[in-house]
């Protein structure tokens, strides 16, 4: 079920045996307070690497300025990962000529400045076409502008962490079980010291057996609301030469 902050306490506390005056409140250990939010930081940093989220993604507007191949990335939300780039809009507002291209290709950071070195920065300039990630904050495009295009960007971000003034994010809503789960890992190594888990590998080994069963089929359910039509399940393989209506095992 879905859960939020205080919730969420109260059934790690359970599964790590800690318990406060009254069974349904948070535990009251100080050490539990203290390893809570590397606990949450853990499962939710996991979490969105391991898991292609629809809801972690959106879009962004872009003001290139002539000249410069060098243009900022919004800062909040911080940008985690570039997923397109298109140019949506003239320096006049009006969209770009239907037939040139508007979709800017990534490319890595030699082959923007052997094709478009700084010396012509100033002098061959155009609509931009290609694109490098220097850093979360900037991004760095080819050709230099020739005039303050506006781009579109979808990319991926961090939502707000959970917490007391947080008390849900999509995790606890709608993959409470893979949150806690995830939790679990972080917290089955701190009841065992870190060091002294190699000796007693089983708990953490438990969880992240159970971590992965879940994420395999959150991996699914996400394939399918982008319409990908892609099974992660070893047991629902089709293929076309059984008109995709067998199962393979």
């Amino acid at each position: 079920m879905a859960f939020d902050f205080t919730q969420y306490q109260v059934e790690l506390g359970t599964l790590m045996a800690l318990t406060s005056a009254n069974p349904g409140a948070p535990p009251t250990d100080p050490y539990f307070i203290q390893i809570l939010p590397a606990i949450i930081d853990y499962a939710e940093q996991r979490i969105y690497r391991d898991l292609d989220i629809q809801s972690t993604t959106t879009n962004g507007t872009l003001t290139v300025t002539p000249g410069t191949p060098f243009v900022p990335l919004p800062e909040n939300p911080i940008v985690y990962v570039v997923e397109s780039l298109f140019v949506s809009a003239l320096a006049n507002g009006s969209p770009p000529p239907i037939t040139s291209q508007t979709l800017l290709t990534a490319v890595d950071k030699n082959f923007l400045m052997a094709t478009f070195p700084p010396a012509y920065w100033g002098i061959a300039q155009g609509a931009p076409q290609f694109y490098f990630v220097q850093d979360q904050t900037t991004i760095q495009i080819g050709p230099s502008p020739d005039q303050a295009y506006q781009l579109n960007m979808t990319y991926t971000f961090r939502p707000t962490p959970l917490s007391v003034s947080n008390p849900t994010t999509i995790l606890t809503q709608i993959w409470p079980d893979l949150f806690l789960a995830a939790s679990a890992i972080y917290a089955a190594g701190f009841q065992k010291n870190f060091g002294s888990q190699s000796d007693d590998p089983k708990m953490a080994q438990s969880w992240e057996s159970q971590y992965q069963t879940l994420l395999a089929g959150a991996r699914e359910e996400e394939a399918r609301k982008k319409s990908m039509g892609v099974s992660f399940s070893p047991l629902r393989k089709a293929t076309f030469a059984d008109g995709g209506g067998a199962a393979k095992s």
